[in-house]
């Protein structure tokens, strides 16, 4: 079927072009552009844009045809454009009563391309950037400014999306940090450099499932440990780092609702509240946070 219509168009383009003189016999001073696009390899190309200079437009069919009627006489500028290639430009003569040909052979564009991508980037992401450059160790570092942009349900979601960390879940919900492929058993938990206890008596990993994303100023994955950290973490090791109390009154709320259509519709959501100060001329400072789930 896609020869017989291709056999068919050509048949049409033929007829035009043999048509054309006896209409243009009676318009003096016009003519006709006709011609091909392909690639260097003589294959056409379909859907290539042609321009010329004086306005008129048109677009290479199926077979790579292309062309101009009732032009008037006068010398173009013919441009091809095609995605990919290199943009083709030539001089095309029109003479009264007579048909041009134009046979035009696009090159494959270079890839060697620059793209430059201009975005102001968060003040928190800056901030981790440098501690991750300026680090002993190789340190991943997890803002609150992005934990809080994306919608992590616990801690172990958000450390979930940092590079060589998976997830071992409990009914799709993030529980257990693996580092590197190790096992979450392997890994050490801190909180401000302070390793915390498994709260089960027959596993040494500490479920973060339990823990609002929103109650931490920072995560820090330690994928290599430095001789001030403890070397019972063969995998690494998850620092969790809390929230400041502010020198001015501070209060946060977050909360977000759904439902599951998973299973009987279940409902969904998340609200958490955060509160800090600081007192006695603001040397002792005070943060209280809670989340329900």
């Amino acid at each position: 079927m896609n020869k017989l219509a291709s056999g068919l168009k050509a048949v049409v383009v033929l007829l035009t072009v043999l048509m054309l003189p006896c209409t243009m016999a009676a318009q003096a001073g016009r003519g006709v552009i006709v011609g091909t696009v392909t690639d260097t390899a003589n294959a056409v190309l379909q859907g290539a844009r042609v321009d010329l200079s004086n306005g008129l437009s048109t677009v290479s069919d199926s077979a790579g045809n292309l062309i101009f009627t009732d032009v008037p006489a006068a010398t173009y500028a013919l441009t091809v454009n095609y995605v990919g290639f290199d943009t083709s430009t030539q001089s095309v003569t029109v003479t009264p009563g007579q048909i041009t040909n134009v046979n035009v052979a696009l090159k494959v564009a270079s890839t060697k391309t620059e793209m430059t991508v201009y975005a102001d980037r968060q003040f928190g992401e800056a901030e981790a950037i440098n501690r991750e450059r300026t680090s002993d160790n190789i340190l991943n570092v997890l803002p609150a400014d992005v934990i809080t942009s994306l919608p992590n349900a616990n801690v172990a979601d958000a450390i979930g999306r940092l590079p060589s960390v998976t997830l071992e879940r409990d009914e799709g919900e993030g529980k257990y940090v693996q580092i590197r492929g190790t096992e979450p058993r392997l890994s050490n938990v801190t909180i401000n450099g302070i390793v915390i206890a498994s709260p089960e008596a027959s596993q040494r990993q500490v479920k973060l499932d339990i823990i609002p994303s929103e109650l931490v100023e920072s995560v820090e994955i330690n994928k290599t440990l430095s001789a001030n950290q403890d070397a019972d973490a063969i995998g690494g090791s998850v620092n969790l780092v809390t929230k400041n109390a502010p020198e001015e009154p501070f209060i946060s709320i977050n909360g977000y609702g759904g439902f599951t259509a998973i299973q009987n519709y279940v409902g969904l959501g998340e609200l958490d509240a955060t509160v800090g100060h600081r007192f006695l001329n603001k040397k002792l400072g005070v943060m209280i946070g809670g989340a329900w789930d």
